[in-house]
């Protein structure tokens, strides 16, 4: 019997049961840094293919199943979601009618028309609007106007606040990726925390004179502080990157961790 010389069948490549190529490293073999970040395919793929592997196996169970039904993993409006949330509305409900049975506000004297109380302050959650009003020190003074502002601190605070507002408005058209988490795009997620730690500085700023710290120092914190923040949460992500996509990557494509 003569030896059979025709070339063997190649082994074909793995795949996830969809038709897609997945790269598996083999069993006596672990992959190195390099061979890993040259299979890093993006989140957008793998979130693609996680899904078609699981559309798959899908189908594969609807066409083995002998059910003409499939059970339904879930709970009907009536009477399962209707009672639930009426219960949980009932308790805060509750909750908010005890409290004030119980304690009520306090009722101080009337208010004087004829005197100026000594701190005038909105309510909290406009203390950052209310801190840009005071970015005096910031208002150019233009030698060709002979020293003078080239607008009011008032008007340049209002201008200010439409500023901060526009930036804010506009960053969401600015980023226009499908990131789920603050790793996945640490450039956006430190602007976010660099925004969170300004807002947060710039609402002490505006209660400067109950802060015991000394004005032009409070001043300069209002502005470093933000950037401080945004430059360390850029670090910290960026180098948290690099091991999140490979978890992914060992998630999707079952990669052997290094030793």
């Amino acid at each position: 019997m003569e030896p059979d010389d025709s070339p063997s069948p190649e082994t074909p490549p793995a795949t996830d049961g969809g038709g897609l190529v997945r790269p598996v490293s083999p069993d006596d073999e672990t992959p190195t840094w390099a061979e890993r970040k040259a299979r890093t395919t993006g989140l957008a793929r793998l979130t693609y293919e996680y899904f078609e592997r699981a559309r798959y196996e899908d189908q594969t169970l609807r066409q083995a199943s002998t059910y003409v039904e499939r059970d339904v993993l879930g709970f009907p409006t009536w009477p399962h979601e209707t009672v639930r949330n009426a219960s949980i509305a009932s308790f805060f409900v509750g909750m908010i009618l005890f409290l004030s049975a119980t304690m009520p506000p306090h009722i101080g004297p009337p208010a004087d028309p004829s005197t100026t109380p000594p701190v005038i302050l909105p309510d909290w959650y406009l203390y950052w609007s209310f801190g840009l009003l005071k970015l005096d020190p910031l208002n150019p003074e233009l030698a060709v106007l002979g020293g003078q502002k080239l607008m009011a601190d008032r008007t340049f605070g209002v201008v200010a606040n439409l500023v901060v507002v526009g930036i804010i408005a506009i960053v969401p058209f600015l980023n226009k990726g499908s990131a789920r988490r603050p790793v996945e795009q640490p450039f956006w997620a430190a602007v976010g925390i660099g925004g969170v730690v300004f807002a947060f500085s710039i609402s002490v700023l505006s209660v400067q004179n109950l802060v015991p710290m000394d004005a032009k120092l409070l001043f300069d914190l209002t502005f470093l502080l933000p950037i401080v923040a945004g430059i360390v949460a850029y670090a910290v992500l960026k180098t948290m990157r690099e091991g999140y996509t490979y978890d992914l990557n060992r998630r999707y494509y079952r990669l052997r961790p290094p030793k």
